[in-house]
């Protein structure tokens, strides 16, 4: 497989390595790694670690705020790994791609996995241990991340007045208006649907994409029929199963955010003004892909 090298400062990949060079380097090195360089070391001009690493910027001098810190920005990666994925999605779903909008949903799936890991960093932190800088985070808080609101609203959870604290972040904003302004994944699914012959109901497919979709029994006896064939080309069952799998992994990580939540800080009124606890407990009621869960009482 040819690889390529990377110039410093540079996010184009530009001189092709081939097999043959790199059998020549391996040659000229002994088999020993290669050790110094002209300039930047690759893998850092490839994976701006040296970057990543200065992101940190704890406001205490407590040594468990770095953990809490390094644990929220991975999540904030993961966030926007698993929307790049589900774009992808929807883009091959746009195009009755169905059998190579599984590999991407898939991946969702895995990085939502790993997601969910992220939580057991921050096990060890009781009350007291949050308490010793909680205070120098001022109003920030978990709910303000614009890139969760981006995968929340990928997955079909929709409420527009939540971008509204990014007004003057103008950028933030309008990628937000974007995001909300383009079908979710499950409103590609129901126009799928629609389109192979299932009969979806068309103020389902011309509604308002920025308000959040509403459980509909037609949606729902599709799905039942679609896990009805049970034959080996039933490429939709398969969608919806990655689907389902997508939903399951989001869920569990709601679910590790309110025992993450109640380890720490119990019933208290959240950092950014909103009720803690009881406001994600609510936020959990909101079903990702709705029809798909179900439709399973039906089969």
């Amino acid at each position: 497989m040819e690889q390529t090298e990377l110039r410093p400062g540079t996010r184009t990949a530009v001189r092709p390595v081939t097999g043959k060079q790199r059998a020549a380097r391996a040659a000229r090195n002994g088999g020993e790694p290669t050790l110094e360089f002209a300039e930047r070391v690759p893998y850092d001009a490839y994976v701006q670690a040296s970057t990543l690493h200065k992101l940190q910027q704890p406001l205490s001098d407590d040594p468990g705020e770095m953990s809490f810190l390094m644990v929220s920005q991975i999540m904030e990666l993961y966030f926007g790994l698993t929307c790049h994925e589900l774009r992808e999605t929807s883009r091959l779903l746009r195009e009755d791609r169905i059998w190579e909008a599984l590999a991407p949903l898939r991946r969702a799936a895995l990085h939502l996995e790993a997601l969910n890991a992220s939580w057991h960093g921050l096990r060890w932190m009781t009350p007291a241990d949050f308490n010793r800088f909680r205070n120098l985070l001022g109003e920030g808080s978990g709910f303000q991340s614009a890139m969760y609101r981006h995968l929340e609203f990928l997955l079909g959870l929709r409420d527009t007045t939540l971008i509204r604290p990014f007004r003057r972040q103008t950028e933030v904003y309008a990628e937000l208006n974007e995001t909300l302004a383009t079908p979710s994944v499950w409103d590609e699914v129901v126009a799928l649907l629609a389109r192979h012959g299932h009969e979806i109901p068309a103020e389902l497919l011309d509604r308002e994409v920025r308000d959040e979709h509403q459980p509909h029994a037609a949606v729902e006896a599709a799905w039942v029929r679609i896990y009805g064939d049970n034959g080996p080309d039933n490429h939709l069952r398969m969608l919806g199963e990655a689907l389902t799998e997508v939903a399951e992994q989001f869920g569990d990580w709601r679910h590790h955010h309110v025992k993450a939540v109640q380890r720490t800080m119990g019933a208290k009124v959240g950092s950014g003004g909103s009720a803690g606890l009881a406001w994600l407990q609510r936020s959990m009621a909101r079903v990702v892909f709705p029809e798909l869960w179900s439709a399973r009482t039906a089969m």
